[in-house]
């Protein structure tokens, strides 16, 4: 038993031999954070950013988190945030989507002459207007309401529960799977239909950004992929935006585009997803090898 404990796994993949505490990956990862500049990320946009996020310092009360965090994510492109427990991944999504407090810098959102600031948007005016849509982490349904009822109530910024009805349709043409299931309970579901409803409720208002918390937490390996491959169809042939927290590293990193570590609320190495994943250093931290 003694012996079955010194062997633990990595940043949620792969098997090393020694278990690194959080606080230990944190002062580690300061030491490989490299110098990150507003124009190496305008460069993994393509030069051409549909969100943009300037020195931005964000939080929760009068607890700042985020330090001065800047990010670039093209149209239709994806983005990564990895990192240790309390880097402030989540908390990036948190406040582009407009849940916690932002003391200073700006969100931009749009192309050429149409970007727009968002900074100061309500939740509701991000989704209706600016096109922002948050999939919170797993458990998010409501499990008394049908999957049908689960779909209405992500157009509830619709004008018209007609309209909402009318959305919800267009997702089960998309989705057998669901359109199957419309007259269940959510509570039935497995956890990967619990999981594409979620996704698919955050569609019903066709928005153009999405912003993914921990799509794989909680699944099992087989849901997973069919996560994986239901948000690589959203960007490779819906044209989505996606900017997503993954717990999974090496995962996200395969899907991503563009891959961003965080430590501290602060940005420490950005790259091409790819590059990420064969940096030793990002590997030996993160990736379980």
């Amino acid at each position: 038993m003694a012996e079955e404990r010194k062997r633990s796994t990595g940043y949620h993949l792969g098997s090393v031999e020694t278990v690194i505490s959080v606080d230990e990956v944190v002062e580690q990862a300061r030491a490989i954070a490299q110098a990150v500049d507003q124009a190496d990320l305008l460069a993994l946009a393509h030069n051409d950013p549909f969100v943009l996020v300037e020195d931005l310092r964000a939080g929760y009360g009068q607890m700042e988190i985020l330090h001065g965090i800047n990010l670039a994510v093209a149209r239709g492109q994806s983005l990564c945030l990895i990192g240790p427990n309390g880097a402030g991944k989540s908390t990036v999504l948190h406040a582009i989507f407009g849940f916690n407090n932002i003391y200073s810098g700006r969100i931009l959102v749009g192309a050429g002459e149409k970007k727009r600031d968002i900074t100061r948007l309500s939740p509701q005016s991000k989704l209706r207007e600016a096109g922002i849509a948050y999939i919170l982490q797993d458990k998010s349904v409501f499990p008394g309401m049908t999957v049908e009822e689960n779909l209405w109530m992500g157009g509830y910024l619709k004008d018209s529960p007609r309209e909402a009805k009318e959305a919800a349709e267009r997702i089960f043409e998309k989705y057998p799977r669901l359109a199957a299931r419309r007259k269940h309970p959510a509570r039935v579901l497995s956890g990967g239909e619990r999981r594409l409803l979620e996704i698919s409720r955050a569609l019903v208002m066709d928005p153009e950004i999405l912003l993914v918390d921990e799509p794989s937490i909680g699944l099992e390996p087989r849901f997973i992929d069919m996560v994986f491959d239901i948000l690589d169809e959203l960007q490779h042939k819906d044209g989505k935006t996606i900017i997503m927290v993954e717990q999974n590293a090496k995962k996200g990193l395969e899907f991503a585009d563009i891959g961003y570590v965080m430590v501290s609320g602060e940005l420490a190495i950005a790259g091409k997803g790819s590059e990420l994943l064969e940096n030793p250093d990002v590997g030996r931290l993160f990736l379980g090898g």
